[in-house]
């Protein structure tokens, strides 16, 4: 049985969509170390594929040459990775599915880096930042530092259309660079750039006209932005404190967002990917809980980098577990369909379509949101405990019998190791769970898009 709007047809701007799903951007270190995609990478992405979405969003590839969000992960700043691309993008879309890139540059959000290098701290302004980045201070960028960020965004999405791909996205969201310079709190620049809600929105202006003049009016090109920044959540300690403290606690709320919305309509570009929050991860863009204990693993992992990162990792392990959860964890919660509301207030603003991302994975929440509230619908962690979820739907369940907990343990363990389903309660055992995470690693072809059986006894 399948449902009268999961499974309609969608088209934008030429580019046919099979029904109205998407699994969203997630990614894990599935390259080589030089940024060029390797099998991992296109068997990761086709195992979703081939499980009946309509399209595939890819994580966030860099389009800096020198700055990764994290090592082994793809990029698309210069033209030597142009011919794995175009490899790997035939093979995704031989499913049937439809393939878009997601472009971003992390800015002083960078999470990973071989040593600790000045260029991983640039950003809209000097700040501290205690949860995101490993630099102690970002940087402010010179003009000169924007105009060729500016330019490698146009030359990645050209690579993006060389390669073959249905589409791109480039993400003001996440916590990257461009919302860096979106937000107020971040923000404090007295510049062109700065200042004002209108300058602040000058570099995703000049990207998104740069973008679109290198791909031209006919590729399909879209914009990943929160409707709401709630800068108060998670927990964490930024510093300056700006005046007001409007700016600070919540930094852009909907109003500032959705005049966004407008000018990036106006801009010519084609579909609005709305989620919220700021920082990745957080409460608003990755609704659930928090494993505080993974998180701990990772400030570990990367304490060497910095004098900010040392102390980050000394504060995790001198606090016992329970108090981390009762601090970090605040705001965490599973909320089914978090930004369906925020999406049907952009559907209101603007006429070019919206996506809705953030805690889809139950049949109805999903058609709710499609009943006006959005055009198509986003996820990853859903898909990627349940990669034949749409089977599910088209039999006309609601949720696969072993759905996604939202623990968020694929979002936070993914720096360190194969990204995967971490949450032990999914499986009968560590070693099933483990067979899992290796099977959607496999540098061979996947075979079918089912889970593992599990074939080993709980302990």
């Amino acid at each position: 049985m399948s449902s009268s709007k999961i499974f309609e047809p969608f088209s934008i701007n030429g580019v046919a969509f099979a029904n109205r799903i998407l699994r969203s951007s997630i990614g894990g270190r599935h390259s080589f170390y030089d940024g060029t995609p390797g099998p991992t990478f296109r068997n990761f992405e086709k195992r979703f594929a081939a499980g009946g979405v309509g399209g595939v969003i890819s994580a966030t590839i860099t389009v800096d040459d020198e700055r990764w969000p994290l090592l082994e992960y793809p990029r698309l700043s210069n033209d030597a990775v142009l011919p794995a691309f175009r490899e790997a993008v035939r093979d995704i879309k031989a499913t049937g599915a439809r393939y878009l890139i997601q472009l971003g540059d992390v800015g002083a959000h960078t999470q990973l880096a071989l040593i600790s290098k000045d260029l991983d701290q640039m950003s809209a302004s000097r700040t501290f930042d205690l949860l995101y980045g490993y630099r102690s201070l970002s940087t402010a960028m010179t003009v000169e530092d924007i105009e060729r960020t500016v330019a490698n965004f146009a030359a990645a999405a050209r690579r993006v259309r060389e390669a073959g791909c249905d589409g791109l996205e480039i993400t003001a969201s996440k916590g990257y660079l461009i919302q860096q310079f979106l937000n107020p709190a971040t923000n404090r620049r007295t510049d062109a750039y700065g200042g004002s809600k209108e300058k602040r929105f000058r570099l995703l202006e000049e990207v998104a006209t740069a973008v679109r003049k290198s791909v031209g009016d006919d590729f399909l090109f879209g914009i990943r932005l929160s409707a709401a920044d709630y800068n108060y959540l998670p927990i964490n300690i930024r510093l300056p404190v700006v005046w007001p403290p409007k700016d600070y606690f919540f930094g852009n709320t909907l109003e500032t967002n959705l005049e966004y919305g407008r000018k990036l309509e106006a801009l010519g570009v084609d579909f609005l990917h709305i989620d919220a929050g700021f920082g990745f991860v957080n409460p608003k863009g990755n609704p659930g809980t928090l494993p505080v204990d993974a998180v701990r693993n990772f400030f570990n992992y990367t304490r060497h980098l910095s004098a900010k990162a040392w102390l980050r990792a000394f504060l995790m392990n001198l606090l016992p577990l329970p108090a981390l959860r009762a601090t970090l964890g605040l705001g965490w919660k599973v909320d089914e369909g978090a930004n369906a509301d925020f999406a049907a207030a952009f559907k209101r603003a603007v006429a070019i379509p919206v996506i809705s991302n953030a805690g889809y994975q139950r049949r109805e929440v999903i058609e709710a949101a499609l009943d006006g509230k959005c055009d198509m619908v986003s996820m990853a962690r859903p898909l990627l405990a349940n990669p034949d979820l749409l089977d599910v739907f088209r039999r006309g369940g609601s949720l696969p019998e072993n759905p996604c907990t939202f623990c968020n343990r694929c979002c936070t363990t993914t720096t360190l190791v194969p990204v995967a389903c971490y949450d032990p309660s999914r499986f009968p055992s560590r070693d099933a769970m483990e067979a899992e995470v290796l099977r959607w690693s496999a540098n061979h072809a996947p075979p079918g898009v089912a889970a593992a059986a599990p074939d080993a006894e709980a302990v």
